[in-house]
């Protein structure tokens, strides 16, 4: 075997060694799920993605006989390690062959690189933020995969954990049938909130409906994420930026959102499962590809809850519960069989019980990883 030879990515070659690298790592699995490489480029494209205005990154490739056989980005997110006191660098998009030199030959490089820039201690796989996929998928390999999580082969794990790198914290993902008919507590607490007049429930028919409630809803996710791990505020120009990636692939009847006194409260969003749209036209939108991915959310008949939340002085009250049946309603009506959790915080026992509720079950486990440097 060739030496090994990493080189920080500069030139647009090597860029496009480094996005298209997993394709190539993955080509006999033929239910690995490709990114969609227009979102790539954007996110490796410093003058276009705002996070490098706050977080320092380095992007490594790894030729063997000049063929590239790894990748790895190195983050030091000085917003996050700011606002949570922390002094922490991450690790993310990593790919390799099953081959253990390629695989420390990255991540020593990232470490070296982090310790040189005073972090005590390297997290990951975390991007620049919890948006981004994160964590080494651990169990439930026999699952589809869907949008925006790790896409990993199983040897990663052995491969990570023989560096020295222990469990951080582990992110669930639950699948189960979209029920027939609603716990009876569901129709209580709905009976109750629909009586009292409290709050209203805002639902939405098109998108022209929805566009102007996409900025106030990602003001409010910057306040109920605030809590959760890996989560970085969006800034003005990145809640823009947020819903003009996204508002073309929603479907308005599934995101719903609470209001009181005028004020949004609470906020959920699904979307019907992509997956089989993306792998159709491999990741590529332009120029035909959009229109299979289309195609394929309108014949899906899984429901991806992709971000929720409730203000903090407004939890407890059922404001969850009632955008949920909602949003359940709608996807019987539109013939949804199975309903998927996207990724869940093992310690979010409020998200999980609610899942457990309607008969779900965890079937994915993601881990992310951490060592002292």
């Amino acid at each position: 075997m060739g030496e090994i030879t990493v080189k920080e990515v500069i030139t647009r070659k090597e860029l496009r060694d480094f996005i298209y690298l997993p394709e190539k790592v993955h080509r006999n699995e033929p239910e690995w799920l490709p990114p969609i490489y227009m979102d790539e480029r954007e996110l490796y494209n410093k003058k276009k993605n705002k996070s490098y205005g706050y977080a320092d990154a380095l992007l490594l490739i790894a030729y063997r006989d000049r063929k590239p056989v790894g990748r790895i980005m190195g983050i030091i997110n000085r917003r996050y390690n700011e606002i949570n006191h922390e002094n922490h660098g991450r690790f993310c998009f990593m790919e390799c062959y099953n081959d253990r030199d390629v695989f420390n030959a990255l991540l020593s490089r990232i470490e070296d690189w982090a310790r040189q820039n005073g972090m005590s201690k390297l997290v990951g796989p975390l991007g620049f933020s919890d948006k981004d996929p994160q964590g080494f998928q651990t169990e439930g390999f026999q699952y589809p995969q869907f949008i925006t999580s790790a896409n990993n082969s199983p040897y990663m794990v052995n491969l990570i954990e023989g560096e020295g790198y222990t469990k951080k914290v582990d992110l669930v993902n639950y699948l189960g049938e979209i029920p027939g008919e609603f716990p009876v507590v569901y129709e209580r607490v709905l009976e109750r909130i629909t009586r009292n007049k409290e709050f209203e429930i805002i639902e939405f028919d098109s998108k022209k409906k929805l566009k102007p409630y996409i900025v106030p809803i990602l003001e409010l996710m910057n306040e109920t994420f605030s809590e959760i791990y890996g989560f970085v505020p969006l800034n003005d120009k990145e809640k823009k930026e947020f819903a003009a990636r996204y508002l073309p692939i929603l479907d308005p009847k599934f995101i719903k959102a609470v209001s009181k006194d005028g004020q949004p409260i609470g906020f959920a969003i699904g979307m019907p499962d992509l997956s089989s749209g993306i792998k159709a036209c491999r990741g590529r939108l332009l120029p035909f590809g959009i229109f299979k991915v289309l195609r394929e959310s309108k014949r899906s008949r899984k429901l991806i809850m992709m971000l929720g939340g409730v203000r903090k002085d407004f939890r407890g009250k059922g404001i969850d519960v009632l955008m949920g049946v909602k949003i359940l309603q709608d996807a019987i009506n539109s013939r949804m069989e199975t309903i998927d959790s996207h990724l869940v915080l093992e310690d979010n026992l409020k998200m999980r019980g609610e899942y457990e509720r309607i008969g779900c079950k965890v079937v994915k486990k993601f881990r992310i990883y951490q060592k002292d440097l």
